[in-house]
């Protein structure tokens, strides 16, 4: 699960990188050196709305001013809202990923919250997930041109293939010197084949932005959702017994 997450970031953080390139029409040097500039202040800052946020609550429940979660809830949204201003804000100046400084202040509070604490905020952000996710992939169903996604044919699936095969030795890859097995493994490689949140996120960007490119991108993004979210849901679901087995061990 963490390493599905920090996938996602460094891809979306490749994603805004490469679409911020193909705004100005050419890739410099510097747009590459951005990227890690922009990871780490990303996180550095996350870190300290975090830590600020964290002292506030705490400060306000020794007070005997308790902040309800629901408010919690609210303020962090907004701050979430704020830190990605700051990357458009200062984008002249510096590189910083809003993306990561959003996903570095929730680790945070996490970390400084007591576990009950956490664990509401958690389900609140959950419930708050389902509407979310509906009016994501309806909005994004609602971009999709069908008669291009036709036309797209079978050279935008192959494209999703090739990818997903890369996908593959990679995770293969990070998983050398672990203790897994070799089905263990395997299951590993299924668990990494689907692709719907992020793709249904980002997708309909560079149509948003006038790109030319913009319609082809939505259209593999979309075609991606329903060609690896199904197989890999299917994949998983069919070969856990196989593949898995439970650790019942006395630790």
């Amino acid at each position: 699960m963490a390493g599905a997450s920090s996938d996602d970031i460094f891809v979306i953080v490749l994603f805004s990188t490469f679409v911020s390139m193909a705004q100005g029409g050419s890739a410099r040097i510097l747009d590459f050196v951005n990227i890690p500039v922009s990871m780490v202040l990303g996180v550095a800052l996350g870190a300290v709305t975090g830590y600020f946020l964290s002292r506030f609550f705490e400060t306000a429940y020794a007070c005997k001013h308790c902040v309800r979660n629901s408010m919690k809830v609210i303020i962090v949204l907004g701050t979430s809202f704020l830190l990605m201003a700051v990357e458009t804000w200062l984008k002249d100046v510096v590189s910083v990923s809003g993306l990561l400084a959003v996903v570095s202040m929730a680790c945070v509070i996490k970390i400084k919250s007591i576990p009950f604490v956490s664990q509401r905020l958690s389900q609140k952000f959950g419930k708050l997930w389902l509407a979310a996710e509906v009016i994501l992939f309806v909005l994004v169903g609602a971009a999709v041109d069908i008669r291009y996604t036709l036309g797209a044919g079978l050279s935008a699936v192959a494209i999703i293939l090739i990818a997903l095969v890369f996908r593959a030795v990679g995770v293969l890859l990070c998983m050398t010197g672990t203790a897994l097995n070799g089905k263990e493994r395997l299951f590993c490689v299924i668990a990494y084949l689907p692709k719907a949140t992020v793709q249904a996120a980002i997708g309909s960007v560079p149509l948003a932005l006038g790109l030319p490119c913009g319609q082809i991108v939505l259209t593999v993004a979309v075609l991606a959702i329903l060609i690896t979210a199904p197989l890999g849901a299917l994949g998983m679901d069919f070969t856990y017994r196989k593949l898995l087995t439970k650790d019942t061990g006395n630790s």
